[in-house]
């Protein structure tokens, strides 16, 4: 079974958990746990080497999300729509749901 590597970076005072592996409901029950460990410290959640991001993920992680600042990195529109539904600020403008580029294509 695949697991979840969270790697932990500080500079500046900042936190940053860089993860890689794949992230379900299980894994992010463990991502959660490493960010109450942290406590109010400003974190950033990078999900850039992310192999695997269930949906069920999201609904685990919103609870701890919304109670402190965290940036996150990395995320696909799909995983950015999904943090926005549980309330969760990603950071990143909304867009439309196609583009005009897209819509030409």
């Amino acid at each position: 079974m695949a697991g979840l590597q969270i790697h932990q970076e500080e500079l500046s005072g900042r936190v940053t958990l860089r993860l890689e592996g794949t992230l379900d409901w299980r894994t992010a029950a463990q991502l959660r746990h490493s960010l109450e460990e942290l406590g109010s410290r400003e974190v950033v959640l990078d999900f850039t080497h992310l192999r695997e991001f269930k949906d069920t993920a999201v609904g685990v992680l919103t609870g701890e999300l919304t109670a402190r600042k965290v940036q996150l990195r990395g995320l696909a529109g799909h995983h950015e729509r999904m943090f926005r539904y549980f309330g969760v600020s990603t950071g990143a403008s909304p867009r439309a749901y196609y583009t005009p580029e897209e819509l030409l294509a």
